[in-house]
């Protein structure tokens, strides 16, 4: 079949009837009418029965679709892809990011870059990491940051930050003294908030504290770094999280001391392999990172 016939199949596979599949495609019922019966002239065989005005598939067109889905899927992707190529703007910047970056480092970071580039269009979405991967390969988004690096072959991952996991806990659970002093996974106390299976972080510090033969219960789990991070500014209890969370929290609801043994996070900045970045995306990029060391620098000096 060829790939006009496999499109004109899927959208009858779709909506059951000619006139239905043309609005899907945007052409006329006959041109529908035709492609199809040179596809079926082609296999050698009917696909559909006609029923008063309906088609109903048989058993070979059910057999045909489950074969040809990931190649309709694949299309749609070049598609979205040309389409992206065709109206990527020259003064456009396109930014995803995990929604820890984007709340606790962008805003600063955006706000130093426009300063240099008033008149230049951001773009800027949240993506979990997996989704920013195809958002970069499809050509959907100029750079990404995110706090893993996917190890993706057609992705390239740029450390520009790191710092090492906090734990953060409300104002007053710990002494000074204590606070300039590293915590154990044994040290653990009060209501523990973790982070959601398959979270790289969340399984960070299970498999640390195990190391360590400690088994933490969480009665409370969450999603985002954010969630948890309000949490504890609200007196839920304690969490354990990257260091660009813990330096953005809100001052004198918190207290933060460093996971032991320390255990370094990268903020990376991600971008399609083979793809230059434009000189306002490559400034951006800088100021990223230039605001994402200056909040964790602060947090130290703080400390």
């Amino acid at each position: 079949m060829r790939l006009r016939h496999i499109e004109v199949f899927h959208a009858i596979m779709q909506v059951g009837t000619i006139s239905g599949a043309a609005q899907v495609l945007h052409i006329s019922q006959p041109a529908v009418t035709k492609v199809l019966q040179h596809a079926e002239l082609q296999l050698g065989m009917p696909l559909f029965e006609r029923v008063r005005g309906k088609l109903y598939p048989k058993p070979e067109a059910h057999r045909l679709f489950a074969e040809t889905e990931k190649l309709n899927r694949d299309l749609q992707g070049i598609r979205r892809l040309a389409a992206s190529l065709k109206s990527r703007a020259g003064e456009t910047v396109r930014l995803v990011s995990t929604p820890t970056i984007a709340v606790s480092v962008l805003p600063a970071a955006l706000t130093d870059w426009r300063r240099a580039f008033a008149q230049t269009r951001c773009e800027l979405a949240t993506f979990h990491t997996s989704e920013i991967v195809n958002a970069l390969r499809l050509g959907e988004a100029d750079l990404a940051l995110s706090l893993q690096d996917p190890r993706h072959p057609g992705i390239e991952a740029e450390p520009i930050a790191q710092g090492a996991l906090m734990v953060m806990a409300p104002a007053g659970t710990w002494s000074e003294e204590e606070c300039r002093q590293p915590i154990v996974p044994a040290a653990l106390s009060g209501e523990l908030i973790g982070l959601a299976d398959g979270d790289p972080l969340g399984e960070m510090v299970v498999a640390a504290c195990e190391a360590q033969d400690v088994h933490p219960v969480f009665q409370t789990v969450v999603q985002t770094y954010q969630i948890a991070r309000a949490l504890v500014e609200a007196g839920a209890g304690t969490a354990v999280l990257d260091p660009f969370t813990a330096a953005s929290a809100t001052p004198g609801k918190v207290q933060c001391r460093p996971w032991a043994p320390a255990i370094s996070v990268q903020l990376y900045l991600l971008t399609a392999s083979h793809a230059p970045l434009s000189h306002g995306a490559r400034e951006l990029a800088n100021c990223i990172g230039a605001t994402a060391r200056a909040l964790l620098d602060k947090d130290r000096a703080a400390a």
